[in-house]
């Protein structure tokens, strides 16, 4: 079974550092999302990995075999792009058999009117056919075989693609955002044919975007790329729930994570604004600057009582089956998100004053340089214990 190893790819152009010495170990059989904002180093790592570019230091290997300095062509990695790249005057049926003849056929059996007439290129041919039938079949693109891409829907076209790239059995499968050209609709029923795909096929995927929803649903474990370094690689759940650096939490989950800034006092009490909470004692130092994060279904909306932080309602989204609700904190001005059911943000409307909690073992702690604080046992204290902090 194959296995790939990055190893301390740094990549620049000119004076910007756009990989800054990003390491990555893709087991066997294994499907791992890069995900991360524009301009992030996602791409340039799919194309260093995949031979189109080279970089600056560093190590790619790939069954124990150190691939940089190896061409493309010999690499055995195929590689599905976001505008698909499909060859306009070919058919479907040609498009996919491109790779087979590339490897299959020599110059001369490639040669029009003459390629029949060499010993063993009939045979060759007539294998690449049955590849792209059985491949085609399987993606359920085998009445398609004779049209063109601009005779295809965009999906139709993501499907050709892919089958290119599968066709030939690579080593490795690299796809950089291959739905973002696609519908919502489509793009949902495509996540599902892509992850089907990868279970057949076996071999370790790499696949690039940077939609969150593409990368919780469909991978075994999710690295998070943010300004040219991989900041957290671990399962959708642990991205999503335990995230070890506040750019990770900021990037990932929708709505957004609250945030607010405070600091320390002692007997671990933070401060917001006039407000005062109880937290979880992480054995801060008091006066300690730090960032408190939850996630907006932690979020308890109260509108009777005195426990947690007066607020006021600014708006609220209606979504079906769950409502968003914005609070703006009297204390200190920060808007908050919080969701909840429809029963519970029935008569919630702009300018309602409401109570915002959350329970302590919700709540995430960030250090000044972004890094996740160790969490330890609720402290139980006479301040407001179940507000933000």
């Amino acid at each position: 079974m194959t296995t790939l190893s990055l190893s301390n790819i740094q990549k620049s152009f000119g004076g910007n550092h756009i990989l800054k010495g990003v390491s990555l170990d893709v087991q066997p059989g294994e499907f791992i999302a890069l995900v991360g904002p524009s301009g992030c180093g996602k791409s340039t790592l799919l194309r260093i990995l995949a031979g189109l570019d080279s970089a600056d230091s560093g190590e790619i290997v790939i069954n124990g075999r150190e691939v940089s300095g190896t061409q493309a062509a010999d690499r055995n990695i195929a590689m599905v792009f976001q505008s698909y790249a499909l060859y306009p005057h070919l058919t479907a049926a040609q498009n996919i058999a491109v790779p087979l003849v590339m490897r299959r056929l020599t110059r001369t059996q490639q040669i029009p009117f003459v390629a029949p007439l060499i010993p063993g290129q009939r045979k060759a041919v007539a294998e690449i056919h049955r590849d792209v039938r059985e491949m085609a079949a399987s993606l359920k693109i085998d009445h398609l075989l004779d049209r063109k891409p601009g005779q295809m829907s965009g999906g139709q076209r993501q499907r050709v693609a892919l089958a290119r790239a599968m066709v030939r059995r690579p080593a490795v499968f690299l796809m950089d955002e291959p739905l973002s050209n696609l519908d919502a609709n489509l793009r949902v029923h495509a996540r599902g044919e892509i992850v089907e795909l990868h279970r057949r096929a076996g071999v370790p995927t790499l696949y690039v975007t940077h939609d969150q929803a593409e990368a919780l649903s469909m991978a075994d474990r999710v690295a998070v790329m943010i300004g040219g370094s991989l900041l957290q690689l671990a399962a959708p759940q642990v991205i999503y729930d335990d995230p070890q650096h506040i750019e990770v939490a900021k990037f990932v989950g929708q709505p957004r994570i609250n945030l607010v800034s405070s600091h320390a006092e002692a007997n671990g009490v933070v401060a917001l604004g006039t407000e005062r909470c109880a937290l979880a004692n992480r054995g801060l130092a008091a006066g300690t600057s730090v960032t408190l994060g939850v996630r907006s279904e932690f979020v308890r909306v109260s509108r009777s009582g005195n426990a947690g932080l007066p607020a006021h309602v600014e708006r609220v989204e209606f979504l079906g089956s769950e409502i968003i609700v914005y609070s703006k904190l009297d204390a200190i001005g920060e808007t908050m998100i919080a969701k909840v059911t429809p029963a519970e943000g029935a008569g919630l409307g702009p300018g309602t004053p409401v109570r915002l909690s959350a329970a302590a073992e919700h709540i995430m702690v960030f250090g000044a340089d972004g890094a996740r604080l160790a969490s330890a046992p609720l402290v139980k204290s006479a301040v407001k214990e179940v507000a933000y902090a």
